[in-house]
């Protein structure tokens, strides 16, 4: 039982984590981590499998004594570690400075057809 309480207790808090970290939002820790999807690196996201696994063997009184909860203790530890060094703020920052980046390029080629336009209709 202690397990199940610890175990419930660790993907509650990995979920409140990426809901800091990513503003990922999951009824469970293992929906929240689907919604991240690639958003975590790929050692991240193989502890965070290592953690739903574990939660998915909870629910068999037999099978519980093979969670290896040292391995679940790790996991946790890398994931929070892992999120607590996003920056949401800096996200944001990137996906708007990447937006404007895309804009003025288009900009820029329009501009540029429509001197080729002129030069070639002989307007210039």
């Amino acid at each position: 039982m202690t397990t199940q309480l610890t175990l419930d207790a660790r993907t509650e808090r990995l979920r409140d984590a990426l809901d800091k970290a990513l503003g990922v939002k999951g009824r469970t820790f293992s929906a929240a981590l689907r919604k991240a999807g690639r958003r975590l690196p790929k050692q991240v996201r193989k502890q965070a499998d290592v953690v739903v696994r574990a939660q998915a063997i909870d629910g068999h009184p037999k099978l519980r004594r093979t969670i290896d909860m040292a391995a679940v203790a790790r996991a946790e530890t890398d994931i929070l570690a892992h999120l607590k060094t996003i920056d949401r703020a800096d996200l944001r920052r990137g996906r708007l400075l990447g937006l404007a980046g895309v804009i003025v390029f288009n900009l820029i080629v329009v501009a540029a057809l429509f001197v080729v336009w002129l030069v070639w209709s002989g307007h210039l």
